[in-house]
């Protein structure tokens, strides 16, 4: 499967749709969406047009309607669907970090090495953890990966590390059989 290109507006509108489908698994109706994004109702149906027939996304009609995400929407996103997010582990300058939980490791940057970045979407309290500070990812559950990388902005309000990638570890297919 190809890499699907999506402007920042569409990846915005469709990690809000993400978000907001993880938390009630209903569909999303646009002016939720819109609310997320700060752009108005006539925009995000506009933006899900064109997220539909790249079939990023569902409509659902009915009172109860809305938006769904399909399985592509993760992938075009990059999301590593956590299904144990308990067990990533976090280092906080060398030190083991235990009131966090990883729920997702967003690597949507990687394909502009240039700008190596990871968002770690975390449940806790990451106010400890500061700019220019280290920070160890993972091993992640599937796939290993380690990520070593220094804080370069946290987002407080979505729980969100932004990490300057210093080092990005994932184990060759052999040695994980």
């Amino acid at each position: 499967m190809s890499s699907i290109e999506l402007t920042p507006s569409q990846k915005k509108i469709l990690r809000a749709l993400t978000n907001l489908h993880n938390e009630t698994d209903d569909a999303i109706k646009g002016e939720d969406i819109a609310e997320q994004v700060d752009r108005n109702p006539g925009t995000i149906r506009n933006q899900m047009q064109s997220l539909k027939a790249l079939q990023l996304v569902e409509g659902v009609p009915g009172p109860k309607g809305g938006y769904k995400p399909t399985a592509a929407a993760y992938e075009a996103l990059e999301i590593q669907q956590m299904d144990d997010p308990a067990s990533v582990p976090l280092e906080h300058e060398g030190e083991p970090v235990t009131d966090i939980i990883i729920e997702e490791i967003d690597l949507s940057s990687v394909h502009h090495p240039e700008l190596c970045r990871a968002e770690i979407h975390v449940q806790g309290a990451i106010g400890d953890i500061n700019e220019d500070d280290s920070v160890v990812v993972g091993p992640t559950p599937l796939s290993k990966l380690l990520i070593e990388g220094t804080v370069d902005g946290k987002d407080d309000t979505n729980n969100i590390l932004i990490l300057r990638i210093d080092e990005m570890v994932a184990p060759s297919e052999e040695a994980a059989h």
